[in-house]
């Protein structure tokens, strides 16, 4: 049964990565001594859960972790230096520190090496997140001992609720617009004046009367979404950024 290491330091632990071609030395008491540190740990790069969910979310957020108090998020795996770099290049992890635990040994020391054999992974850490305060586990979430790959408490949300309960999340916002759309430009504009960040996907003649439609019900460009929700083209944004 795997035991929450609360109360207890973190292993004692050298890491071998590589930065700039060169082979660098990390050690537990630089990434934890004097520092509040959010960590999470997955079994392994590139699959599917960590990829999509896990590691985008904690990137995600890190801003509000970084107003609460959080000097660092680390993310843990049981892989080498070079599969973790080639990673974080595809995913959205600028504000994450990779960790690759490629021997195990930190996470052994955590209690969390498992046997994935039967996935032919061998041994890989079972997935959990914790808060690490000067080197000293104040918080962990393990996820539950259950077949196959449970991802229900070791999440960024559950995490920064711990941390910071009334934290604000940062807006969710797309942009469906068409290239050359003045009215487009218009609505980029409100956002950036806003400090809204946003993502633009920009559609082409062929689809973007039939994309907008099935979204929004509308057929013109643009169509802005903001945490899930339609707010519509650059005169309504307007009207929304104005009320907020």
């Amino acid at each position: 049964m795997l035991q929450s290491r609360e109360g207890q330091r973190v292993p004692n632990v050298t890491f071998r990565v590589r930065e700039n071609n060169e082979w660098k030395d990390v050690t537990t008491a630089e990434l934890f001594n004097g520092k509040t540190v959010a960590v999470f740990s997955l079994p392994g790069a590139f699959t599917p859960t960590c990829s999509s969910t896990h590691l985008p979310r904690y990137n995600e957020l890190a801003p509000a972790f970084r107003a609460a108090g959080v000097d660092a998020i680390l993310c843990v795996s049981v892989n080498d230096t070079f599969v973790m770099n080639e990673w974080a290049k595809d995913q959205e992890s600028e504000n994450i520190v990779m960790i690759p635990d490629g021997n195990g040994e930190f996470t052994d020391g955590m209690g969390m090496l498992v046997d994935k054999a039967d996935l032919g992974f061998g041994k890989r850490s079972w997935r959990y997140s914790m808060v690490v305060k000067d080197g000293v586990v104040d918080k962990m979430f393990i996820e539950p001992e259950e077949p196959g790959d449970p991802f229900k408490v070791s999440d960024a949300d559950t995490m920064l609720n711990y941390i910071a309960p009334n934290a604000k999340r940062p807006d969710q916002v797309v942009v469906f617009s068409k290239v050359g759309c003045s009215h487009c430009a218009k609505a980029k504009q409100l956002l950036q004046d806003k400090g809204y960040e946003y993502i633009d996907v920009p559609l082409d003649n062929k689809i973007r009367g039939k994309v907008l439609g099935a979204m929004s019900g509308e057929m013109t460009a643009p169509q802005v979404f903001i945490n899930g929700k339609l707010v519509g083209g650059a005169a309504a944004l307007e009207q929304y950024l104005a009320a907020a």
